[in-house]
C-alpha cells in the first residue's frame, strides 16, 4: 500500500474501526436465521413467485416514501451531479450499470435517489440469502452470486434477462462494505464486464464525508457517523473496439480514478484493480 493523501480540506472520518488488511475482506459478518445452503442450480436466481413480487413491492414502497424522507435527516444526505443523469438520457436507452463505494448500511438507498425512483437489480453476497437481511436485499433486487460453477450460468441468464427488460444494475466493485472508509479500495471487474457484454455505459457514483454540525447531530446512529454527500459522474462507454479484457479495465480504470479525484485524495493507497 502507498501512503494515502489527501487534498486540504477534505473530510476524513474518524470510524473506529479497524479495516482489514485485505480490502476485500467482510468486516461484518451474517447472522443466520434459517439453514445456510450453497447457492447452486437449483437456487431460484429469477424468483417469479407471487411471495417474491410481493415483498419487492413492499420493500421499495418503503423506499420511495418512508427511506428517501428520513435520509437527508438521518445522514444528512446530498447529491450532486444529477445533471449527469438528465442529460444523457438518449445514452441509457439500453440500460445502464451504476457503481459506487460500499461505506454504509444505507448507500444503495442512496443510489436509488439519486437515480430518482428507479428500481436497480445488483449482484448480493449469497450468504445475505439466509439471514435477518435476506427480506430487505432479495427484495430490494438483489440476486445473490452463484456459488457452483453450474449455478453461473443460471446467474447469467437471470442478469441477461434483466438487461433484455432495459433495466438498471448496480454494483459494489469493491465488493464488501466498510463503513465509513476514506480511501477508494481496488475494484472486481465483474461490473465492466456487464457494461461490455450489454453495450451499455457505466454511471460512476462516488460517497464522501461531512462532519455533523448543530441540528444533525441529533439523528444520528453512532456518535462518529459522518454526514454524506453523493456524486455522480459522467456516464463511461465501453470501447467495443477493443477485446472484453481490455475494454473492461480501461473502464474500470477511468472509474478509479474519477472516484479517487472527486473524493478529494491526492494518493491513494490502493491500486485501482483487485489482485485476485
Amino acid at each position: 500500500m502507498k501512503e494515502h493523501i489527501v487534498k486540504e480540506g477534505t473530510f476524513v472520518p474518524e470510524s473506529g474501526i479497524n479495516y482489514p488488511e485485505k480490502p476485500d475482506e467482510f468486516i461484518y459478518q451474517p447472522v443466520f436465521i434459517k439453514e445456510r445452503k450453497t447457492v447452486d442450480e437449483k437456487y431460484p436466481f429469477e424468483d417469479k413467485s407471487f411471495a417474491a413480487k410481493l415483498r419487492h413491492f413492499i420493500i421499495y414502497a418503503g423506499i420511495f416514501t418512508i427511506v428517501f424522507a428520513l435520509h437527508p435527516f438521518v445522514y444528512g444526505l446530498r447529491i450532486k451531479g444529477k445533471e449527469n443523469i438528465r442529460k444523457n438520457k438518449k445514452l441509457f436507452k439500453n440500460g445502464a450499470i451504476t457503481v459506487c463505494n460500499h461505506v454504509y448500511r444505507w448507500d444503495f438507498l442512496a443510489v436509488l435517489q439519486a437515480v430518482k425512483f428507479r428500481q436497480l437489480t445488483f449482484p448480493a453476497r449469497s450468504d445475505l440469502a439466509f439471514t435477518k437481511d435476506a427480506f430487505e436485499v432479495l427484495g430490494a433486487g438483489g440476486i445473490p452470486l452463484p456459488e457452483t460453477i453450474s449455478a453461473t450460468k443460471k446467474f447469467n441468464e437471470a442478469f441477461d434477462n434483466v438487461h433484455s427488460k432495459k433495466k438498471w444494475i448496480h454494483v459494489f466493485p469493491e465488493a464488501c462494505r466498510w463503513d465509513f472508509y476514506q480511501p477508494i479500495r481496488p475494484f472486481k471487474p465483474g461490473a465492466f464486464a456487464f457494461a461490455y457484454k450489454y453495450q451499455i455505459p457505466i454511471i460512476p457514483m462516488v460517497i464522501t464525508y461531512r462532519p455533523r454540525t448543530g441540528f444533525y447531530k441529533i439523528f444520528r446512529t453512532h456518535k462518529n457517523d459522518p454526514l454524506i454527500t453523493l456524486t455522480i459522474g459522467e456516464p463511461i462507454t465501453p470501447d467495443l473496439t477493443l477485446q472484453r479484457k481490455h475494454s473492461s479495465a480501461k473502464m474500470l480504470e477511468e472509474t478509479h480514478s474519477w472516484m479517487v479525484k472527486t473524493a478529494g485524495i491526492e494518493q491513494n493507497c490502493w491500486e485501482a484493480a483487485s489482485q485476485d
